[in-house]
């Protein structure tokens, strides 16, 4: 099959996902086209067989204030298909990109070539931003509109389904990572220098936006590590992190938290951690816990939105409500203060990340895609009644 996948490039959930779904395609044999604003970070500009990347360019025109994203994006999407003779779009992300896979299927169609695009809801697209009044009835017509319609999680699809007017079936096919990338042992001598007295290691990873509530994170940390020797480890950066910076200092914690800003493929730092915190106000899915999990590493979270679906309480780490940081310390200072119980739930993080790995996965959206065809070569072929 030749696929064009449409993705936000950046370091967020739904593009990490999209890109990871892209290079496992191509290892399947399909070719795989990415359409967006600049290169995938997870690509890391290497040479990939069977993938092409295709840059949307937005002009510096000075009649508009904001420039129209949506409308070249369209235009691109059109031109892809035509020269490259795409089979199907899979867009990830509502917002523009099921709209703009809309507008490309009707120029398209008019010229008699008929492209059926799948949209992929990861989150915020639909939680957050799409829930505005002036995105609302768009994104409600373009979901309606298209061929297909995934949600990365359960609850993500119960959220769709109550806030929007959604009268088309929504396949639940969960996020997924690739647990070979995760097979590195730690190595003592990376783990020293973080924690030098064999300490335990603490880590958060996330886009600091104040849904994450990364403020949460230090005092959980602070907790423990009054009574348990520990270091925090911060991945990521964002909007938060001047105020993440200022409560460190209120708490005089900074000596013992290193922030490593924003890396590519967190798996190094995540092989020589114990523990992972995710304090979010929500999680669609809770991509970063997974990727946790898949590399051993028991997770303590909030029990809102997905994470429920991917962190099993008691068994791959603890659940605590938004917010109650004393739960959260005390479920950490539980799994920490004893190396029989750590390794228990080293073992169950990692039997669970197993369920997601995109061994599992993948099938299902080959599935879906190859319906999809078969429905779209049926409706073109409609052979003559015999008498």
């Amino acid at each position: 099959m030749k696929i064009g996948i449409v993705c936000y490039p950046t370091f967020g959930g739904s593009g990490v996902v999209a890109t990871e779904l892209g290079i496992a395609l191509a290892s399947k044999g399909h070719e795989v086209h990415f359409i967006t604003y600049s290169q995938p970070v997870r690509l890391d500009g290497g040479f990939h067989e069977r993938i092409f990347y295709h840059e949307v360019s937005v002009s510096d025109y000075p009649l508009f204030d904001f420039q129209p994203y949506e409308l070249v994006l369209s235009s691109k999407l059109v031109d892809v298909v035509k020269h490259e003779k795409l089979d199907l779009l899979h867009v990830h992300y509502a917002i523009p990109h099921a709209s703009a896979a809309y507008m490309a299927k009707q120029i398209l169609a008019s010229q008699g070539i008929h492209i059926p695009y799948i949209t992929t809801l990861h989150g915020t697209d639909i939680t957050l931003v799409g829930r505005d009044p002036s995105f609302e009835p768009v994104i409600t017509f373009a979901i309606n509109q298209s061929d297909a319609v995934t949600a990365v999680s359960e609850s993500l699809k119960q959220d769709t389904l109550k806030h929007f007017a959604v009268n088309r079936e929504i396949q639940v096919i969960p996020n997924f990572i690739n647990l070979e990338e995760y097979k590195n042992k730690p190595q003592d001598c990376t783990k020293h220098t973080y924690a030098p007295l064999g300490e335990k290691i603490l880590i958060h990873v996330s886009n600091f936006r104040k849904v994450k509530r990364v403020e949460d994170v230090l005092r959980v940390f602070d907790k423990v590590r009054k009574v348990i020797p520990s270091k925090l480890i911060l991945v990521g950066d964002g909007p938060e992190r001047n105020n993440v910076e200022k409560l460190c200092r209120e708490l005089d914690t900074c000596s013992d938290i290193r922030s490593l800003g924003k890396l590519t493929n967190p798996e190094q730092v995540l092989a020589i951690s114990d523990l992972f915190l995710l304090t979010s106000e929500t999680e669609s899915f809770g991509l970063a816990a997974l990727e946790a999990m898949a590399a051993g590493i028991p997770v303590i979270s909030t029990n809102k939105g997905g994470l429920p679906e991917v962190n099993i309480h008691g068994k791959s780490g603890y659940l605590s409500d938004v917010g109650d940081v004393d739960d959260m310390a005390a479920n950490a200072i539980k799994i920490l203060g004893d190396e029989k119980v750590l390794a228990n739930f080293k073992a169950g993080a990692y039997e669970q990340a197993k369920k997601f790995d995109i061994h599992q996965i993948l099938p299902m959206y080959e599935k879906l895609y190859e319906g999809l065809l078969s429905s779209a070569r049926s409706k073109t072929f409609s052979p003559a009644k015999t008498v």
